[in-house]
């Protein structure tokens, strides 16, 4: 089953990269605009969030690997750890279902999980993945103050649905995180994102 979903993720990957002709996010480079309507309805741009941190965060509650970050807490007391610093923490489902029974149950899925990120977006015409390339769930990226991307990858060291792997992994997204605020050139930059593939609207 691993190897099915591991084999999704390269292949999305694959077929993002052959189709994707739109200004896309490179680390270095300012992370590209977005408007996408959040899970309460509410229009969300990253210019709302100009001169903070933001986190944005592909999710899919079907997804082992997203389940092994929520399920064992990790990714709930990372969101609450950076937005306590002021960072703005943006969790993205691109997927075609936008629609009031959807939206509810994504947002009942979180507060199972105690998550709390600043807004939760339903990126139904998957123009925020291919304007930032997401091909896994959970895909993460890390905007600064000025709007520069300087984090793109994946959430830990350990590229696996185990959770007992989360306590020897180094977190990614919190390193990017404290070295930067620390005025500190963060020293991983890019990193290979895992997990299973965005699920990319078709007709979309």
């Amino acid at each position: 089953m691993m190897k099915t979903w591991m084999m999704g993720a390269l292949f999305g990957a694959t077929v993002l990269a052959a189709t994707s002709a739109m200004a896309q996010a490179v680390v270095g480079n300012p992370a590209p605009a977005f408007t996408a309507t959040d899970t309460t309805g509410k229009p969300v741009t990253l210019s709302d969030f100009k001169g903070k941190f933001v986190v944005l965060e592909w999710t899919n509650p079907e997804c082992p690997f997203v389940g092994k970050h929520y399920n064992s807490g990790n990714m709930p007391a990372t969101q609450k750890q950076m937005t306590a610093k002021g960072v703005a923490w943006l969790s993205i489902q691109t997927t075609k279902k936008n629609d009031d029974k959807a939206r509810a149950e994504l947002q009942a899925w979180q507060k199972s999980k105690n998550a709390s990120p600043t807004a939760t977006i339903i990126d139904s015409d998957g123009n925020v993945a291919r304007a930032y390339r997401a091909t896994a769930t959970p895909h993460m990226y890390v905007v600064d103050p000025q709007g520069t991307l300087i984090y793109a990858g994946a959430i830990d060291s350990k590229p696996s649905a185990n959770p007992a792997d989360i306590e020897t992994a180094t977190n990614f997204v919190s390193q990017a995180l404290d070295e930067a605020m620390s005025g500190k050139t963060v020293s991983r930059p890019s990193t290979r994102a895992y997990g299973c593939a965005v699920k990319y609207p078709r007709g979309a």
